[in-house]
């Protein structure tokens, strides 16, 4: 595989926020530097060679700032590009109340501005604008309150709004007109499936391959180090492996000796056929999530997901992400589409276009799991819920921890190796 000269431009991304002024500059510099050399390395030098598995959001911005950076890349994946967790997430891209506590909020919030740097870079299909949300219980919403009240010392710039100004954001949805919403200004949303494979497409324009179908096998090792990764196409030359397998929490045991502990859990995401312009901002209101694309079309998820029944438990072993039938995929688009309507009654007319079933990789403290393996420091993890928020900032901190041979101390709290104390805040 030969190696391209990186021609992708724009200014440094955000990595660090302003509580960790001192690294983000020190790290900016270290950048510039692995950025400057892109390219321009003898042929005598060996490059970096990763093999990233899996070909989901995260996968693929991980791909894209390794091959940026200068590495040798190769993407695989069993399915192809966002075909499980990233296709089915309601994406979106937010450093709201749930993203507990403070470093992690921070770490979020510097990712949304990856992502607007990302967008100018690259055209990514981001939809900004800000998000709207309120609860139906008393108890709840007085909880909202105090938690926006958090953001806000934390310089999130949300407030509460009053139905006056909700009428005002949001002229097409119904707001009780003695309650209050949470503003998150800095929120907004993406087209994960587009935006997948778009970090995908700029990657392999550096010199990235992207296999697929694909599967990860095993792992091949020599002397304690990595030689190659085995894939069911074959297998590849590899100094690092990068596990951003999503939901699928058997591998990181079975390929990398670890068992991290997750609480993998489905949630049902519906799409209209494109309509009118309804929705302005990210929706967040009772029992449903609501957000409308620039293509039009409307996403639709639920707050408790699938009913709990036997027949769903039935169908949700194995761990499908499509439905046995599109008529039964209509039937549950249908059902989250009439709660959608009671908040925007000019969904009346609306038409699922299809639905389908997500699995979160959520390890069970609910933070990202980063960084090599106790076992073998040539296998790396990349596992999170919120993977949508987090793909940009996860892409710039791994491909730099891998390719500069680097540990970056903001990541400390979310290496694999730390104690995971069950923590549910969603």
């Amino acid at each position: 595989m030969g190696h391209k000269t990186n021609t992708e431009s724009g200014d440094f991304l955000v990595i660090l926020s302003d509580a960790y002024m001192d690294k983000r500059t020190l790290l900016k510099l270290l950048t510039a530097v692995a950025v400057a050399g892109c390219g321009q390395q003898s042929s005598t030098t060996k490059r970096l060679r990763v093999v990233v598995a899996g070909a989901g959001i995260v996968g693929a911005s991980i791909a894209y700032h390794l091959a940026k950076s200068g590495a040798s890349v190769t993407v695989i994946d069993k399915q192809g590009p966002a075909t499980h967790a990233s296709r089915g997430t309601f994406a979106w891209v937010n450093a709201t109340w749930a993203k507990q506590p403070r470093h992690y909020h921070a770490l979020n919030r510097d990712s949304l501005a990856d992502w607007r740097q990302l967008q100018k870079l690259l055209n990514l299909p981001v939809r900004w604008g800000g998000s709207l949300e309120w609860f139906d219980g008393v108890d709840r919403q007085e909880k909202l309150v105090a938690q926006i009240a958090e953001q806000v010392e934390w310089g999130e710039p949300a407030r509460m709004v009053d139905a006056s100004e909700f009428a005002t954001l949001e002229p097409h949805v119904k707001f009780d007109k003695a309650a209050i919403a949470a503003y998150s200004p800095n929120d907004g949303a993406v087209d994960p499936v587009l935006a997948t494979q778009m970090l995908l497409n700029a990657a392999e324009r550096l010199g990235a391959t992207v296999s697929y179908p694909s599967e990860l096998m095993d792992a091949s090792t020599s002397g304690g180090r990595l030689t190659s990764v085995v894939t069911s196409t074959g297998s590849i030359e590899a100094d690092r492996l990068v596990l951003a397998t999503g939901a699928a929490f058997e591998l990181p045991k079975s390929i990398a000796g670890i068992d991290i502990p997750q609480r993998s859990t489905p949630g049902i995401i519906a799409v209209t056929e494109p309509m009118t312009r309804l929705l302005n901002h990210v929706i967040a209101a009772p029992g449903i999530h609501m957000h409308q694309r620039d293509d039009g079309r409307v996403v639709i998820g639920e707050q408790d997901g699938a009913p709990q029944n036997e027949a769903h438990t039935i169908r949700l072993e194995g761990r499908p992400n499509d439905f046995p039938v599109q008529e039964i995929a209509r039937q549950h688009g249908n059902r989250m589409l009439s709660i959608a309507k009671q908040f925007v009654p000019g969904m009346a007319d609306a038409v699922i276009h299809d639905a389908y079933v997500g699995w979160r990789p959520l390890p069970i403290d609910g933070h990202p799991v980063l960084g090599a393996t106790p076992a073998n420091p040539d296998f790396y993890l990349a596992i999170m819920h919120s993977g949508v928020s987090l793909a940009p900032i996860v892409g710039q901190l791994v491909a730099h921890e891998l390719t500069q041979a680097a540990t970056i101390e903001r990541l400390e709290q979310f290496r694999p190796t730390r104690t995971f104390q069950n923590v549910k805040l969603y």
